[in-house]
């Protein structure tokens, strides 16, 4: 019983501590605006073949 009554003591020390910190508010979120890509985006290709039995690569 008296680790309850400790552990309740130190669970509401810390619940002090973290409601004695003001939670941040913002008042305008900004986003920035994404850069554009100056080339298009290459599509990749594989250089080796996956077997359709398998799924495992074959070299």
């Amino acid at each position: 019983m008296q680790d309850a009554d400790e552990l309740t003591r130190l669970f509401s020390a810390w619940r002090e501590d973290i409601d004695s910190v003001p939670f941040p508010t913002f008042a305008e979120l900004l986003i920035p605006a994404q850069k554009r890509r100056s080339a298009p985006a290459r599509t990749a290709t594989a250089s080796v073949q996956v077997t359709k039995t398998t799924g495992w690569r074959d070299r």
